[in-house]
């Protein structure tokens, strides 16, 4: 696959003029915390029939009795490419009303439909799938951070025919909001605490012992808030074990929910990169110095010209995964850290360099590309660090050798 299909531009197009028509005129007001994201995100589900495609995988779903297993990368209507193109599109005018989105879709929903049981998935992912609840997905710890499971303390303990759960979990995307939380708690046992199995918890909002924090103060992502999730003897029952089976470790479960977060970021810096080169070109072709418009001058020339080596890299990344998508060929962890390793410093870097051509404009909130630097940068952060997945691609280079 080398290029978008002609439907899938279609609705990129379509896309392009919702968020020019609702989603750009209340970036500000969001920004600024006057409104939250979420009637918008329900209004762009309603505009373009999101919630319907849902329910009828769903009526498919139910019809073959498939418990478990239903992939997320299969995107809306069953098509990735679709699903990156609204993400491509979100991010182009709000990164952070996008990461709102894909978190209570892509990674609570996703949760529950990777491993729930098909009563799970009715119950608790078709709300957050239709976006009538929205999830958070509770996996950081204040002092566990990269170390997300070694270093986990939030614990399960078996309790007649439930559990109880107690912990804190941090910087969790939709937390002071969220209608439905998927949790992940070590199990209560005799093992060192480092090495106990542990699952993915469903837990509503309103459930006694479960309580969030106000939203947090954020260097960028303004437009999605951010909270901490506290667990004082949460009391769920067994039904809201995910999977609804003990002895299955979660920790394959949540690497997968992490290798889709990370590749998932791949349309994220697409839409911002190349919002920054449109934006960049713009304003290199209409500024004068000294009588000349700057596009003239070859330092801004080379700066254009890596942001768009970015920007082809980044894309051809991206179809890459869809081929091996439509191929059914599995993507390995080395490759999706290397994606996103990549993906988001390319990203942060082009966003830094669209403020740097703009100057005194570009550090202004008026030139939008001042937003997105500041938004680009939880790309290196969020999902695993630099750091962890230069580690991850480094350890499966010196055990496998380089992939052929």
């Amino acid at each position: 696959m080398l290029d978008f299909t002609d439907e899938q531009k279609m609705a990129r197009q379509m896309l392009r003029q919702w968020c020019d028509k609702e989603l750009a005129p209340n970036v500000a007001r969001m920004e600024k915390g006057e409104i939250l994201p979420y009637d918008l995100m329900r209004k762009l589900v309603r505009a373009f029939g999101m919630d319907e495609m849902v329910k009828a995988q769903f009526q498919k779903l139910e019809e073959s009795g498939e418990q478990k297993g239903a992939p997320r990368e299969r995107g809306i209507g069953g098509d990735p490419g679709l699903m990156a193109v609204v993400s491509m599109e979100l991010s182009r005018v709000c990164p952070g009303f996008c990461l709102a989105f894909g978190a209570s879709l892509g990674l609570a929903g996703g949760a529950i439909m990777a491993k729930g049981t098909l009563a799970q998935k009715v119950k608790w992912a078709l709300p957050i799938l239709t976006m009538e609840k929205i999830g958070a997905w509770g996996m950081t710890e204040p002092d566990a951070g990269s170390d997300a499971f070694g270093s986990m303390r939030t614990t399960a303990r078996r309790d007649g025919d439930g559990f109880v759960l107690n912990g804190q979990k941090t910087f969790i995307t939709n937390a002071p909001f969220a209608d439905t939380f998927v949790i992940y708690a070590k199990l209560e046992g005799e093992d060192v605490a480092r090495f106990r199995p542990f699952h993915a918890f469903i837990v509503e909002k309103g459930t006694p012992g479960l309580s969030v924090g106000k939203p947090m103060d954020k260097m960028g992502m303004h437009s999605s808030p951010t909270g901490e999730i506290f667990l004082a003897d949460v009391r769920v029952p067994a039904s809201q074990l995910v999977g609804e089976v003990l002895g299955e470790p979660s920790r394959e479960e949540a690497r997968e929910v992490f290798h889709g977060e990370r590749t998932g970021m791949a349309p994220m810096t697409l839409g911002i990169i190349e919002r920054c080169l449109e934006d960049s070109l713009a304003y290199a072709k209409e500024r004068e110095t000294w009588g000349h418009k700057i596009a003239d001058y070859q330092l801004i020339q080379e700066k254009l010209t890596r942001m768009y080596v970015h920007r082809e890299n980044v894309r051809n990344l991206l179809f890459r995964q869809f081929e091996k998508m439509h191929k059914k060929v599995p993507i390995t962890m080395a490759e999706a850290s290397a994606c996103k390793l990549y993906c988001a410093r390319a990203c942060t870097e082009v966003a830094l360099e669209a403020v740097q051509i703009m100057g005194g404009n570009g550090y202004m909130r008026e030139y939008h590309v001042e937003m997105l630097m500041r938004d680009a940068k939880l790309l290196q952060i969020g999902g695993g660090t630099d750091e962890i997945q230069i580690i991850t691609v480094a350890r499966h280079l010196l055990k496998d050798g380089i992939p052929q």
